[in-house]
């Protein structure tokens, strides 16, 4: 199967021990999950949120890192986890 690229946005919540990654939501553009990033950072009790893209092959389970599109508020610097 070919490559697919997924785009995505994730917001980040505050929790007990700080921060947390809250539920990640699929878009269909760079440009989609940016828009959604930025709504999502700016919900109440949400610290801020990223929009990131991810390439790879689904059918082998086979990604290359992800790359940060957009940053939006207070989100962690080590983002190495995505």
């Amino acid at each position: 199967m070919a490559e697919m690229t997924y785009y995505v946005a994730l917001p980040f919540v505050f929790s007990d021990d700080g921060m947390a990654a809250g539920e990640a939501t699929e878009c269909f553009s760079a440009n989609a999950a940016v828009m959604r990033a930025e709504a999502l950072s700016r919900k109440p009790g949400h610290a801020g949120a990223i929009a990131f893209l991810r390439t790879g092959d689904p059918s082998s389970g086979d990604f290359n890192d992800a790359k940060l599109i957009r940053k939006f508020g207070d989100v962690p610097d080590d983002l190495s986890a995505l």
